[in-house]
């Protein structure tokens, strides 16, 4: 059994308007979130949002305060006391599949690079593998900390910006039935459904 954590800030997604931000980012995290409770039962998120703690309780994930300190500070937290492989995965990928994280797992040591050089995801064989190397470049610093590269489509496609939502939809890539929705509801592009 994996434990896997998400971590999730509020006030994220600054690149999105205004008026798709919140709804769109607990959209994707609640795609996420469900993913990962099909995929396993050691589900935590990790969050300093009440919106996404109350989402998060909803699907019966365990919820931990996010201590501050950026994304590194908050996975180390969440990781405590987790045995056996770990899966980080990031809350703004709206393309994620209960069978993405299974292979996500079975590749442990591994890493999923976003097109921006940071990181989508990791499977560590265990707590200890993780290292504090979130942030720009943060891939390849994980590429030298021995996880490997995953090439899992449904994770590599994380949504920053409006173009993300495109570059989705030019992939006929399938999104989460919340992200959709969300999608729909603002009449905005790519609300094609998983």
């Amino acid at each position: 059994m994996a434990t896997v954590v998400v971590p999730f800030r509020a006030g994220g997604k600054s690149r999105l308007p205004d008026a798709l931000r919140v709804d769109l980012a607990l959209a994707m995290l609640g795609d996420v979130l469900e993913a990962a409770v099909i995929h396993d039962v050691d589900v935590r998120l990790v969050t300093d949002d009440a919106a996404a703690a109350a989402a998060a309780r909803g699907l019966g994930v365990g919820v931990i305060a996010d201590p501050g300190g950026g994304q590194g500070a908050a996975v180390e937290t969440a990781l405590l006391g987790a045995e056996g492989t770990c899966l980080v995965v990031n809350a703004d990928l709206p393309c994620v599949t209960a069978a993405a994280l299974a292979r996500l797992e079975e590749l442990a040591p591994a890493h999923v690079p976003a097109p921006d050089g940071t990181t989508n995801a990791l499977a560590l064989p265990d707590r200890t593998w993780f290292r504090l190397a979130y942030g720009a470049g943060s891939a390849a610093r994980f590429a030298a900390a021995g996880l490997g590269l995953a090439t899992i489509l449904e994770l590599q496609h994380d949504v920053d910006t409006l173009d993300d939502l495109e570059q989705l939809e030019r992939r006929s890539l399938p999104l989460g039935r919340r992200t959709t929705l969300v999608l729909n509801q603002h009449k905005v592009a790519a609300a094609r459904t998983a």
